[in-house]
């Protein structure tokens, strides 16, 4: 919903996707105040604090939308977040979920960069090859390690590893730096 609201801010400076804007703006700062938080804490905080936020803001989408052309691009906006309303909600009611799902996006965001060159790996068993290589980058950055440092420990330990210990070379076992999520962020 954010996303269509903000192209359309970008597009035509839009005063009604400006306070939508605003308005979903403060339901991130809610959520960045509650980030790490025990689920049941943050569903509480939820209700007590976003979900009057999102009531407000579903009225007031309303209101804009009988005032506006409906095939406008901000009516349009507006009823694609009204007829996905209760799905948006979901997270009000269910501390474990997130208010979007930027962090799912992300993670495949490499594998759709990637597409089209995958269809030219040369061959079914370079694409298997490629695949394990994502496989161990992908469980490296899931343990919070760096995933080059963890790499090139495993390449310069295989050769000289006993075959029948080759759990110790798997991320979690190896001794690899962590990647500094502090850093990650700024």
């Amino acid at each position: 919903m954010r996303r269509k609201f903000y192209d359309l801010y970008q597009a035509h400076a839009s005063p009604i996707a400006e306070e939508a804007l605003r308005r979903i703006g403060v339901l991130y700062e809610i959520e960045e105040q509650i980030r790490g938080r025990p689920s049941d804490q943050r569903q509480q905080i939820r209700q007590q604090r976003a979900r009057p936020l999102t009531d407000s803001l579903h009225v007031w989408l309303k209101q804009c939308l009988v005032k506006l052309f409906k095939k406008s691009d901000v009516a349009m906006a507006i009823q694609y977040a009204l007829d996905r309303w209760t799905s948006l909600l979901r997270y009000t009611g269910d501390g474990r979920l997130e208010i979007d799902n930027n962090a799912a996006e992300r993670a495949l965001r490499a594998v759709a960069l990637g597409r089209k060159n995958y269809l030219f790996q040369g061959s079914d068993a370079g694409g298997e090859y490629a695949a394990a290589m994502y496989s161990l980058i992908g469980t490296a950055k899931l343990n919070d390690l760096d995933p080059e440092a963890y790499l090139s420990y495993v390449l310069s330990h295989i050769a000289d590893h006993p075959v029948h210990r080759l759990e110790e070379l798997l991320p979690w076992n190896a001794p690899v730096r962590k990647i500094n999520r502090a850093a990650e962020s700024d």
